[in-house]
C-alpha cells in the first residue's frame, strides 16, 4: 500500500491550500483516510479524517471551520481544503488510511502512513 501525498507548499497567512493523496496497493472505499501534521519541534497531531463509504468527517479543534476534507472514491484520493491558513499550521503534512476512519484519530491505530508533504505559512 502506497500513500502519495501532493499540493504542499509556501503560502502567505490568510491564503489557502489544497492537499491531495492517492492510495494505491488496495482500496479504503470502505474505510477510512486521513491527514495528521507535524510541526517543528512537535508531536505528530491529528488534523482530520473521512470515511471513504459515507463521506463523515471528523476535525481536531485547532482546524475546525478553517479545513474541509472530501473525497473521491474512484480515485482513491482524499483532499484537505485548508483556508485561512495561519503561521501555527507550517508543519509536515501526512495522508494516513486505515479500515475505520473514526480510528484515525490516534497515531496508534493509524494503520498506513504516506511520506509527508511540507506546508508553510508565512506571516
Amino acid at each position: 500500500v502506497q500513500l502519495q501525498a501532493s499540493g504542499g507548499g509556501l503560502v502567505q497567512a490568510g491564503g489557502s491550500l489544497r492537499l491531495s493523496c492517492e492510495a494505491s496497493g488496495r482500496t479504503f472505499s470502505a474505510g477510512g483516510m486521513g491527514w495528521f501534521r507535524q510541526a517543528p519541534g512537535k508531536e505528530r497531531e491529528f488534523v482530520g479524517a473521512i470515511s471513504m463509504s459515507d463521506g463523515r468527517t471528523y476535525y481536531a479543534d485547532s482546524v475546525k471551520g478553517r479545513f474541509t476534507i472530501s473525497r473521491d472514491n474512484a480515485k482513491s484520493t482524499e483532499y484537505l481544503q485548508m483556508n485561512s491558513l495561519k503561521p501555527e499550521d507550517t508543519a509536515v503534512y501526512y495522508c494516513t488510511a486505515g479500515n475505520t476512519a473514526v480510528r484515525l484519530a490516534l497515531a496508534q491505530w493509524v494503520e498506513y502512513w504516506g511520506k509527508g508533504t511540507l506546508v508553510t505559512v508565512s506571516s
